[in-house]
């Protein structure tokens, strides 16, 4: 019997954690897999940082599936659509308190993502290539 994932529960969670401790939440999304729906002109690295607290967002969802909410970016409204899997991180704006997610069973591998690194040179030789993230 396959085990549900927890990264959608780890989430809301933490969410809930972060608020209620004064904080404001805050999202680490892959923005390279193809059913990411965020403003590209905020994308850096392949990644955007979403601030998903109350007095940023509205109608916020938190489903097994994905996070979406509406919510302006330089005065634009926009949809946002993040699938789970795009989630690499949720964690508290003041204290960077949070959790990083990775590989997890049960989460269907991403889609391969599309970027202009994907021939270079760390790429080509296999070597890994990480990137701290504050």
């Amino acid at each position: 019997m396959p085990v549900t994932p927890s990264r959608p529960y780890l989430i809301r969670a933490l969410y809930e954690w972060i608020l209620d401790n004064d904080d404001v939440p805050y999202l680490v999304v892959d923005a390279t897999l193809a059913s990411v729906m965020v403003p590209e002109q905020f994308v850096s690295d392949g990644q955007i940082i979403l601030n998903i607290g109350p007095a940023a967002v509205q109608t916020l969802q938190m489903e097994d599936e994905a996070i979406s909410f509406s919510a302006r970016f330089g005065g634009v409204p926009m949809q946002v659509y993040v699938p789970i899997l795009a989630v690499k991180a949720i964690y508290a704006k003041q204290s960077g308190q949070g959790m990083g997610f990775g590989y997890e069973p049960g989460i269907p591998d991403p889609e391969e993502p599309v970027t202009p690194s994907k021939s270079g040179p760390d790429k080509a030789k296999g070597r890994p290539n990480l990137k701290v993230i504050k």
